[in-house]
């Protein structure tokens, strides 16, 4: 048990929450992009659809309890509990945050979730080494990188083949409304899958915190006061928006209609609730990146940009690492103080 006086005990919270609104911030841009982009909503009521679902998530959980698992993996299951301070945390959400800010100001959707992760191990490393590493929780997170989006790239491809054979007697006309309300209906699973696997990474984080300063015991629980607190940050986030992002992964990577929007939400949180089931915190960004391209590829693979999801992998593929050394880097910073 580490000593930590109750009032940086409170700052480090408040670090977490405010990561947790960065986080919201930063992948509004993953609820509403299609939304957007095929003008099914405006960017304010969107932004209010979305964040109405990403906290709502809440309530999912109490019914669904297994669905909580992301929080264990992240607090327990990439570092060894045991070894966690709250210099480990501070380093942690500082490298995490640093990343989201910069790819925020860039405009570059990269994983919120992924920079968290390399914050952990980076911090986790600086503090204990190798032996400090929980490899399946991070091997299960490492495989989920390439998979998650992999798996909703096919999975909207799919969705986009047996609809269109589902709707072959309907007129144009026709299917443009019924996919407008089904549209819709996705968008908000999408929404709602986003908070529930998106909040519990900080709700993961602040539980470890709580368990290593001695005011949690027992079994690995999340109170319910951050839940709630975690879940409303996102959604708070979200309501903000990150409309760089959403421009880049609604219009840039391809232009939707409202057959593709529906089939890539419906893909993307299919992926998401999939992952929470199983306790894999994945991206949400990758997810829905790799929807949005199989929607797009499904019309024709001319219909996407290349160029622009390339630079989109570049960044995923950098976001761990980056995160990780800043993770390390304050860490290091506090054992001087």
């Amino acid at each position: 048990m580490h000593q930590l006086a109750f009032p940086l005990l409170v700052g480090l919270i408040a670090i977490a929450l405010a990561f947790d609104y960065l986080n919201g911030l930063h992948d509004a841009a993953n609820s509403i992009a299609t939304v957007v982009a095929t003008r099914l909503l405006t960017p304010v009521q969107a932004v209010l659809f979305a964040a109405v679902f990403n906290a709502g998530a809440y309530f999912l959980t109490i019914s669904f309890p297994s669905l909580q698992a992301v929080a264990a993996t992240i607090g327990k299951g990439l570092i060894d509990k045991d070894l966690v301070t709250p210099a480990v945390v501070f380093g942690a959400l500082i490298g995490a945050s640093f990343w989201n800010i910069l790819t925020w100001l860039k405009g570059i959707p990269s994983s919120s979730s992924h920079a968290l992760v390399g914050g952990l191990i980076g911090a986790g490393l600086a503090h204990a080494g190798l032996s400090g590493i929980q490899w399946s929780g991070l091997n299960k997170t490492v495989i989920a990188i390439v998979l998650s989006p992999t798996i909703g790239m096919m999975l909207a491809m799919l969705v986009m083949l047996v609809t269109s054979w589902a709707f072959r007697r309907s007129t144009a006309r026709e299917a443009e409304t019924r996919f407008r309300y089904l549209h819709l209906i996705s968008s908000a699973a999408y929404s709602l899958s986003h908070g529930l696997n998106d909040a519990q990474k900080t709700m993961g984080v602040i539980t470890v915190l709580l368990y290593s300063t001695g005011r949690l015991t027992g079994p690995f629980e999340v109170p319910h006061w951050v839940a709630i607190s975690c879940y409303l940050a996102i959604g708070l986030g979200t309501l903000t928006g990150g409309w760089k992002i959403i421009e880049t992964m609604g219009g840039r990577i391809t232009k939707l209609s409202q057959h593709q929007g529906f089939s890539a939400s419906l893909a993307g949180s299919i992926v998401l609730f999939g992952a929470s089931a199983l306790g894999i915190p994945v991206s949400t960004t990758h997810t829905v990146t790799g929807a949005i391209i199989g929607a797009g590829t499904a019309r024709r693979a001319s219909a996407v940009r290349w160029g622009v999801a390339q630079s989109v992998v570049v960044a995923w593929i950098i976001t761990i690492p980056a995160s990780a050394a800043v993770g390390a880097l304050f860490y290091a910073l506090t054992t001087l103080f």
